[in-house]
């Protein structure tokens, strides 16, 4: 019995692409195909991989939205659909022959994926796809910030209930990552490398002490919208993180915890924290999968823009010039005041001089004045005398 070619799937980022381009939860996409959202986000994450039947009909899933996503743009703008469709990078999926199973179905409908690889040599032979086009810096920062930035703009809304300050939070992170793109480029996620340099900066300490943190935004129009995000900006910024992350991105635990520089217990105790917190405001919310629902339906309601690419670019080269010439000018000055210090400095200790004090009660001295008879007779008696002064009387024997 010869084993069939595995159907090809597309990569797991653009899985979740046209995922998100559909506007499907992780749950209802689950339910067409018949697995847990918990499998789709494994799919999604490249974890694992489906097999048997439910590979075939993710598949034929996928490339129903895919169409769908070309034949939306192709109406808006019929001239440039062929390439800025989700597949227009894919070559032709051939149709699944008939044929015996070539293993027996999993219970939770997938099978471990050990890599990042998506597929292994022995069971499928992927089609020659054409020539891969070597990017400049500039082309790949563009491209990442087209695919991840207003999804990053959403999520971001969601940590801090502010419009403005989720967009320069994004900004920012793009910005950084600008600086540091080859890291960033040869980074295994690098949407994950700037999604938690924009989250490190929106729940920063230091945003409440600028000006426009004290002036409050307007609230979403929805009041149950309100609510929630009421009920989110409540939690601690740790907890807070953490549910957006594994409810609203649908990241994993393991990949939560990385990501919020925690352990995966300290991570799943800070989720249950935020869940209870969530589900004490709003019962109806208590189940996770409402919950999922209920935040993306907050986040894509809120109508928030992005930047466009070069602009970001652009500001992050002026603040690293800004920078680089601050720290130029800053060595200068401190060179200047140590050569001026050297130059003024003493050689020597020089004790200090102690201040002058008056000296009362010493008598004024006088001049001297003319001599009387005797002083003189005396004067002349002395000089008269040897030079060893007058004999001295010593005593004699009688």
């Amino acid at each position: 019995m010869t084993r069939r070619p595995a159907t090809p799937l597309p990569p797991p980022k653009e899985r979740r692409h046209l995922r998100e381009t559909a506007a499907l939860t992780q749950a209802q996409l689950g339910e067409r195909v018949g697995v847990a959202p918990g499998t789709v986000r494994a799919w999604e994450s490249g974890r694992t991989n489906p097999r048997g039947r439910k590979r075939e009909a993710y598949a034929k899933l996928l490339e129903t939205l895919a169409e769908e996503a070309a034949a939306g743009r192709g109406a808006r703008d019929p001239a440039s659909a062929p390439e800025t469709g989700p597949g227009a990078n894919r070559t032709e999926e051939p149709e699944p022959h008939p044929g015996p199973e070539p293993h027996p179905e999993p219970e939770a409908g997938s099978e471990p994926v050990p890599g990042p690889a998506s597929e292994p040599v022995s069971e499928s032979l992927p089609e020659p796809r054409p020539a891969p086009v070597a990017l400049t810096p500039a082309q790949a920062f563009d491209a990442l910030y087209e695919f991840s930035a207003p999804a990053l703009v959403r999520q971001t809304f969601l940590l801090t209930g502010r419009r403005e300050q989720a967009r320069e939070s994004v900004e920012r992170a793009f910005q950084t990552a600008w600086e540091q793109w080859p890291e960033v480029a040869r980074d295994r996620d690098p949407v994950g490398w700037v999604r938690a340099a924009a989250y490190e900066y929106a729940l920063s300490p230091w945003q409440r002490l600028r000006p426009r943190h004290r002036r409050p935004e307007p609230p979403p129009a929805d009041p149950g919208d309100r609510t929630l995000l009421n009920a989110l900006l409540r939690l601690p910024p740790r907890h807070r993180r953490t549910l957006v992350l594994y409810d609203g991105v649908g990241l994993d635990l393991p990949e939560t915890a990385a990501e919020t520089e925690a352990s995966t217990p300290a991570a799943a105790h800070r989720l249950l924290r935020a869940r209870e917190a969530v589900a004490d405001r709003l019962p109806a919310l208590a189940d996770p999968q409402v919950l999922h629902r209920r935040l993306a339906e907050l986040a894509s309601r809120e109508r928030l823009g992005a930047a466009r690419p070069p602009s970001v670019r652009r500001g992050g080269e002026r603040r690293a010039r800004f920078r680089t010439r601050a720290a130029i000018a800053f060595t200068v000055a401190l060179i200047g005041t140590t050569a001026l210090t050297l130059r003024t400095a003493p050689t020597h200790y020089e004790p200090p001089v102690s201040p002058g004090q008056a000296v009362r009660g010493v008598p004024p001295r006088v001049a001297q004045g003319s001599l009387s008879d005797e002083e003189q007779e005396l004067r002349r008696k002395l000089r008269d005398q040897w030079q060893d002064g007058p004999e001295r009387l010593r005593p004699e024997l009688e």
